[in-house]
């Protein structure tokens, strides 16, 4: 059974991506926890009812469209940390970067508390007068819960099949695989296969077969076998969910290059006029592939002396409130990037070396300037030439500078990043130009006012009213700039503000409102108290590791949920100290003492309760974390945020190791904790400001106008308010006399790789989603043509297996099969022969099907067997036997023997069958090992003894073509000719099952 269930982002304008899928056996996985650029808290209301029966939890982007919403579950949803959650680690390093940048930069992104939620709260305490335009503000996660949230998240590698853990509330998962591959979109951007069953799933949103400069294709196309096939593991799958957003764009003539050489010419020709170039990009995903090629870019023209390109002197800077450790990051995870990167490191260490032998004598004759790190390897984002900006002020000072320069800001839906600002500062200028890299939705939704700015100056590009500009770009062709015309630019600000007098009352009548909720309601998934020691057992092997790694916020309202429940709970039950026996030690509070005289079994002990440790079939189940270099970690002011947060050894109550006092640090010296304390926040303090001015400048040369922002404006902390809080939303209104141009820098398949790798995969069912309903019905239609002219399906069959749901419509997309479950009997068992072919085991066999009454014994439990027991010494006698006890009769499907008469007709009728898939590469080793000579000629053939050629064909068979004579140059083989020998070695690979 499968069932698909789009709960965001189906035939919608918005990007956000969240998808349900329900597997046989009452499994639930999510697939990402997106959200939309205004952050909109009614849009999450159909996760928060399915997340009480996730299993687990799978996130396919670094993005705001995939990942938003992952803070803001786990800092209201108490259940959602206890799912576990699987993602590559790119994904969990940039996520974690992206999620803490925008928190920091806008309240937006915080929980305004629903209008419905607060006049409750009024009128329950007797105050129903309520301020419609209230928003109010629930606490926002920290830094450092963000970062521990995502150390919650389990790691994967591409291309490694891995059977997750299930929830706590969770059916087991039977088997089911999840096996991460590369997406291409974004660094570690994941296609996921779920294998459950019969059901093979391949879940692909917003990925890119087109190879770029830092980030490598999809893993489609099988490289080993010339890039014409799709590999094994995604082909044919039982369902395939893709996107279908830019199923309508046509990929632009020239590829990459041509895509790279237009962004260089828009910016050329506008910063030759003086003019300055903003570029709205993400902070985690597409902001590493616009980075890396404008560095590689000045760094060309800025080697080359003869040329007088306006490129040398234009500054880049990059905005954003996290970008110094999204570029950390970065440089730690090569591997996860093209290989062309590894091979410009290798290059570039190779370089450093050999400048490094002539230092010496470079430096005697440049006069002994060997102070200069001419020798120092410069990796792909070791930054020469593009200054990073982590502060506001640092943006504003840049602005209102003059001269030529590109910034590339955060983020690309102009709503909550830096990018906000600069446009805000530079709309008024016509020789400015903004470069939009991607599509906005669409303007039905700008003209209701529920687009973001990005989409109504991409709708402005689309309309272009006012005329476009026609600048020449270096091949010749025109560059397209549309004029704005001077328009109205409204640009909505959002601020927190602190409560006072009656919107404070309103928030703590809010928090009282919520707590005696919780306190009263029991939860919808509460079960009564277990008596069994069994059941004690195992909820406490299956808690949290700890409660200091709880929220601390939440961690009083969820004791007295848990209290509350377990008092009704025992209440309704009628559970007292006599039915507990000895488990009141562990149930009841303040209870130390419990009288054994004369008890049985268990409660003749104390109950001790083994924490078991998982395990799977490589063995016990590690944390990785816990094997960190020092380096790896990931420090907020000083401390692991891996391990939940900072120390709390010296915690007022909290107990200490034996012979440690309150005043000790680490090393037994009084006052050295607040010492290494102060210390390493002074240190990471100085770190974050040299990420901000640019870290990585080796050439020496500081970019002279932040010298004195650097001495003043980086000592100085921002407001923040940390108590209750509510939103003000302002609008400014600015006269628009920019420029707009498109570049498309998206990394999202096109109409051309959709048309082509749909029917190269050949799924049974289609389920189209993440696209509006324009792009859906486009793909539809197209993929119905090219699925039945690659298959012999019919076109009703086709139309059926094509699914196009909207936003909570579920979708019956299981596996078409035909297959019966039957039992067989002990005699025909007993006649099976078992081959082994590649790890599997084949068997044939032929009997007669029967239906046979069948009695299954029931698992029975200790009642179950005292209750038997009861039966048995009965001594009025009833009509119920023990015996019959445990067991159901029905009829079931049972395959025999086929009786001698049966056995002779059908012999003479069965033909011997081949089973396996045998590769040329291992033929070529089995031959090679028994003396023959085997060596590939052309593109799938093997050559055998000069005489015998193998072919492999695109269906999998093997033909075989020679003669059957030896050679007299190979007396071993004399009695045996090359060819037989050849269809031995095949036999013998593959399994021969004879029917008879």
């Amino acid at each position: 059974m499968f069932n698909f269930i789009p709960l965001l982002g189906a035939q919608s304008s918005t990007s956000a991506s969240q998808s349900l899928l329900e597997l046989d056996g009452g499994v639930k996985v999510l697939i990402d926890v997106g959200w939309d650029e205004r952050f909109t808290v009614s849009k999450l209301k159909s996760l928060e009812r399915h997340i009480p029966s996730l299993s687990i939890i799978l996130l396919t982007h670094a993005t705001t469209s995939h990942l938003g919403a992952f803070a803001h579950c786990c800092k209201n949803f108490p259940l959602f940390t206890q799912i576990p959650i699987y993602a590559t680690t790119p994904v969990i390093s940039l996520g974690r970067t992206l999620l803490q940048d925008i928190y920091s930069s806008t309240p937006l992104a915080s929980t305004v508390i629903p209008q419905d939620s607060l006049a409750e709260s009024s009128y329950a305490s007797g105050s129903v007068r309520l301020d419609p335009t209230l928003q109010l503000l629930l606490q926002p996660p920290t830094t450092e819960e963000i970062a521990h949230y995502f150390s919650l998240i389990h790691p994967l590698k591409y291309s490694q099949p891995h059977e997750p853990l299930p929830s706590a509330f969770s059916p087991p998962l039977n088997g089911l695989k999840i096996t991460a591959y590369n997406a291409g979109h974004t660094l570690g951007g994941t296609i996921w296969h779920l294998q459950h069953g019969m059901e093979s799933i391949v879940h692909a949103v917003d990925w890119n077969q087109v190879r770029e400069n830092v980030l490598g294709g999809a893993a489609w196309l099988d490289a080993s076998g010339g890039g014409a096939e799709v590999i094994e593991q995604l082909r044919k799958p039982t369902a395939l969910v893709c996107s279908s957003r830019g199923a309508e764009k046509v990929s632009l003539t020239g590829g990459r290059k041509r895509r790279d050489d237009l962004l260089l010419d828009t910016i050329r020709a506008t910063v030759a006029k003086g003019g300055t170039v903003l570029i709205p990009t993400d902070t985690s995903a597409r902001v590493l592939e616009l980075a890396y090629l404008l560095e590689q870019v000045w760094r060309k023209e800025h080697s080359s002396s003869g040329s007088d390109s306006p490129f040398k002197s234009t500054r880049i800077y990059l905005a954003s409130k996290n970008v110094g450790a999204t570029m950390r990051y970065a440089r730690s995870m090569l591997e996860w990037m093209d290989e062309n990167i590894a091979k410009e490191l290798e290059a570039d260490e190779a370089t450093a070396t050999t400048k490094k032998q002539h230092k010496r004598t470079d430096s005697k004759q440049a006069g002994g300037r060997d102070n200069q790190p001419t020798g120092k390897a410069s990796g792909p984002f070791d930054f020469k030439h593009i200054k990073l900006l982590e502060r506001r002020k640092q943006v504003d000072q840049i602005t209102s500078a003059k001269g030529a320069r590109v910034i590339l800001a955060s983020d690309t839906s102009l709503e909550w990043g830096f990018s906000k600002e600069v446009l805000r500062k530079i709309a008024t200028d016509p020789l400015n130009l903004i470069i939009l890299t991607g599509g906005y939705g669409t303007l039905g939704n700008v003209a209701n006012g529920e687009g973001s700015l990005g989409s109504l100056l991409w709708s402005w590009y689309q309309e272009r009213r006012d005329g476009v500009a026609l600048e020449a770009g270096a091949d010749g062709q025109n560059l397209e700039q549309v004029h704005t015309g001077g328009r109205e630019l409204h640009i909505r600000s959002a601020e927190r503000v602190a409560l006072e007098g009656k919107e404070l009352l309103t928030y703590q009548q809010f928090l009282a409102t919520q707590r005696r909720l919780q306190n009263q309601v029991p939860m919808g998934n509460s079960a009564t108290i277990e008596t069994a020691a069994d059941a004690i057992d195992e909820t406490s092997s299956t808690s949290s590791s700890s409660s200091e790694e709880s929220d601390p916020e939440r961690q009083g309202k969820a004791l007295n949920t848990s209290a509350a429940v377990a008092n009704l709970n025992r209440n309704k039950a009628g559970l007292n100290k006599e039915t507990l026996g000895v488990n009141v030690l562990l149930r009841q509070p303040g209870v130390y003492d419990y009288d054994v005289r004369g008890k049985k079994g268990r409660d003749q002990m104390f109950p001790f309760v083994s924490k078991r440790r998982r395990a799977d079939d490589f063995g016990e189940l590690i944390r990785p974390d816990d094997y960190l270099r020092a380096e790896e970690r990931d420090d907020v002011d000083g401390h692991d945020m891996r391990d939940g947060g900072p120390n709390k050894d010296n915690k007022l109550g909290q107990k200490r190791k034996w012979g440690a006092t309150g005043w000790e640090g680490e090393k037994g010296e009084p006052g050295s904790r607040m010492t290494n304390k102060r210390r390493q926040h002074d240190s990471s303090t100085a770190d974050q400001r040299g990420m901000s001015n640019g870290e990585n400048l080796t050439n020496g040369h500081v970019d002279s106008e932040l010298d004195e922002l650097s001495d003043t404006s980086d000592l100085e902390a921002e407001d923040v308010i940390d108590g209750p809080s509510k939103l003000v939303v302002e609008t400014h209104s600015v006269e628009a006399h920019l420029k707009i141009a498109y570049v498309d820098f998206a990394g999202l398949h096109d109409q051309r790789s959709l048309s082509m790798l749909i029917p190269l995969i050949q799924p049974r069912k289609l389920i189209l989603v993440g696209g509006t309903a324009e792009e859906t019905e486009y793909l539809a239609s197209e993929c119905r043509q090219k699925l039945i002219s690659a298959s012999s399906s019919t076109a009703e069959a086709t139309q059926n297996n094509i699914f196009t749901p909207t936003d909570g419509q579920m979708v019956y997309a299981s596996v078409d099969t035909n297959a019966w479950t039957v039992k067989l009997s002990n005699a025909l068992v007993k006649r099976l022969r078992w081959q082994n072919v590649r790890g599997l085991g084949v068997v044939t066999l032929m009997g007669q099907l029967a239906a046979t009454a069948v009695d299954e014994q029931q698992p029975a439990d200790n009642m179950s067997q005292k209750r038997q027991k009861l039966v048995k010494k009965d001594p009025e006698g009833s009509e119920v036997d023990g015996k019959s006890i445990g067991k159901t009769q029905h009829i079931a499907p049972v395959l025999d023997v086929l009786p001698p008469s049966m056995a002779a007709a059908t012999r003479s009728v069965a033909q011997p069958l081949h089973v396996g898939d045998l590769r040329l590469a291992d033929l070529r080793k089995i031959l090679q090992s028994t003396g023959h000579t085997a060596e590939f000629r052309g593109e799938g053939t093997l050559l055998i003894d000069g005489l015998v050629a193998v072919r492999k064909t695109a269906t999998g068979k093997l033909e075989v073509e020679g003669g059957g004579l030896g050679l007299p140059d190979y007396p071993a083989r004399s009695l045996e000719g090359s060819f037989y020998a050849v269809k031995r070695k095949i036999y013998d690979g593959l399994a021969v099952i004879a029917g008879g």
